[in-house]
């Protein structure tokens, strides 16, 4: 009897609607591309009536997503977007934390920073396509990708400091790793907004694109460049942003000491093996990766 009254249930338009509705509305979009994109992996905020905020449930989603895209070995390239049109991520969700604990917003912000990490540490190239406003921690997101891309009238800002508080999740410190020192004081001193062609005169974003009806150029400029990525030796690629995000944390010396470290990972390796034969041959090479 009740095996016969669940299957009921489940057959009912009600519950099917219900299950649609929940499952269109997941805050995190994720997918796998196919076909001439195959090994581009897309990650997608998708919270419209919060502008993309963060809550402890996407910064939960996220977290665990990157942990997927870490081990299974299926990306090499991740592109980071928005899901909701004229928004990437207007930072914290505030109307969450107002009703926080002082205790829970430090496991918050902690949380976050992790999240931050996490996605600036991931072996593969990670892109961001901004579009629309990118400010608190959606503008740290982004800081954490290894190539950012932004519309013309995008907007972004550490805007902290109006609300009494700092950069939390990694502003303070990747910002002024990114551009001129001095200019990112002023930014998060005065928690100024700017738009996508002054973020690419000071080095923020390094391609400014004009905005198409669907709101989607930011994100089209990305793909170009993952296509650009692909036919490239994964296992070099990846190791040559370890050489990178280390070495610049060092000086010169030690620098060079890590990208000999580095090089000597490639030596050995079927990828370099498959490249020499098919620069011989005249052909693609075949790569296998990991």
């Amino acid at each position: 009897m009740l095996k016969k009254a669940l299957l009921k249930i489940l057959k009912t338009k009600n519950f099917t609607r219900f299950y649609s509705q929940k499952s269109s509305h997941s805050e995190l979009f994720f997918n796998y591309l196919e076909g001439n994109h195959e090994g581009i992996a897309i990650l997608g905020l998708n919270r419209p009536e919060q502008r993309n905020a963060f809550s402890v449930n996407l910064v939960d989603s996220l977290s665990k997503t990157i942990d997927k895209l870490r081990y299974d070995g299926t990306a090499r390239v991740i592109i980071l977007r928005s899901m909701v049109p004229k928004v990437f991520c207007a930072g914290a969700d505030l109307k969450e934390r107002a009703v926080m604990t002082p205790k829970e917003v430090s496991s918050f912000v902690t949380n976050l920073r992790g999240v931050m990490s996490k996605l600036q540490n991931i072996p593969v190239p990670v892109l961001a396509a901004i579009d629309g406003v990118a400010v608190g921690g959606g503008l740290e997101i982004c800081l954490a990708c290894d190539i950012r891309v932004a519309s013309t009238d995008s907007k972004m800002g550490l805007v902290e400091t109006k609300l009494a508080i700092i950069p939390g999740a990694g502003g303070t410190q990747r910002l002024p790793r990114i551009i001129n020192p001095s200019i990112a004081k002023e930014l998060i001193y005065t928690a100024k907004v700017i738009d996508g062609i002054r973020a690419h005169d000071i080095g923020l974003v390094n391609y400014v694109v004009e905005q198409e009806p669907k709101g989607d150029a930011a994100y089209q400029k990305c793909l170009e460049i993952a296509e650009e990525i692909l036919p490239n030796g994964p296992l070099a690629v990846q190791v040559a942003k370890q050489a990178i995000n280390k070495g610049i944390e060092v000086d010169l010396n030690t620098g060079l000491a890590i990208e000999e470290a580095c090089y000597a990972q490639i030596i050995p390796t079927q990828d370099r093996i498959e490249a020499l034969s098919a620069f011989r041959e005249k052909r693609k090479p075949k790569f296998k990766g990991l």
